[in-house]
């Protein structure tokens, strides 16, 4: 029978408060996984610690290279090493015509979204490689395998995301550790309806019909759920996923175009 536990796996799982990340968190945590979060979000943090009393968590934003030096300091305090991390901090970045965007929103959407996972896997790297093992899942998107118009910072961080993924994969494979990339679809949510709103105004039509293009270019015509991309990370880090390495593993429906 495949093995789809993560018994006494430590995990790292950043943004781990609210959303994709609290349900990965979550879903570890049922699996047998010893969890640590952060998260910029005080008051998610304090509602996760009262549906998680035994995990871990720290106030970090992934972008801060000092704040993440003493988040893996609280880390190695609470768990005693590393297994695995989540690179899941991310934002939507800005919705605009290339010549309207903010150069400020570009940089922080990059700094957040590619540089903060670069920050949090220099750090945790070292902990993999003592352990002799371990595994990195990356969040990236659709958008890092589809050009994505008016969203372009959001796109090419995400596209960077695949290539640091793949780096990543070849330099850490002999060290017996995996690294992965994930790509959600149209994830149901609070953060999708407001990229939906903001798309709407945008082009200058209603949300609705705004959400009805969004589906008719999934294949199943529907959102997936934060379990969903829960579930494939518990594959990665259960014992069914040891042989999975350097891969962008898509869950979406099949978004054919964005």
């Amino acid at each position: 029978m495949t093995d789809m536990r993560a018994n006494g796996k430590r995990v790292l799982v950043t943004a781990g408060a609210s959303g994709i990340g609290l349900a990965i968190a979550k879903t570890l945590a049922e699996a047998g996984a010893k969890v640590h979060v952060c998260d910029v979000d005080e008051a998610a943090l304090g509602r996760f610690r009262e549906a998680l009393p035994d995990a871990g968590t720290t106030v970090a934003d992934v972008s801060d290279e000092a704040a993440v030096d003493r988040l893996f300091e609280d880390v190695r305090a609470t768990l005693g090493g590393l297994d695995m991390l989540v690179n899941n901090a991310g934002i939507a970045g800005p919705t605009g015509a290339v010549e309207d965007i903010d150069p400020a929103e570009w940089r922080r959407c990059i700094d957040i979204d590619l540089t903060g996972q670069f920050l949090c896997a220099r750090r945790a790297v070292p902990m993999l490689k003592a352990v002799g093992a371990g595994a990195i899942v990356n969040m990236s998107s659709v958008a890092g395998r589809l050009g994505y118009a008016y969203r372009t910072p959001y796109a090419a961080a995400k596209w960077g995301v695949i290539g640091l993924t793949e780096s990543l994969a070849k330099e850490l494979g002999p060290f017996g550790i995996t690294v992965n990339a994930i790509l959600p679809g149209i994830v149901a949510g609070p953060r999708i309806e407001k990229v939906i709103d903001a798309r709407a105004k945008q082009v200058g039509v209603a949300y609705e019909e705004m959400e009805g293009e969004y589906l008719q270019k999934v294949s199943l015509r529907r959102m997936v759920t934060a379990d969903d991309v829960a579930a494939m990370v518990l594959f990665l880090a259960s014992p069914a996923g040891r042989n999975v390495s350097g891969q962008s593993l898509s869950v979406c429906g099949n978004v054919e175009t964005l």
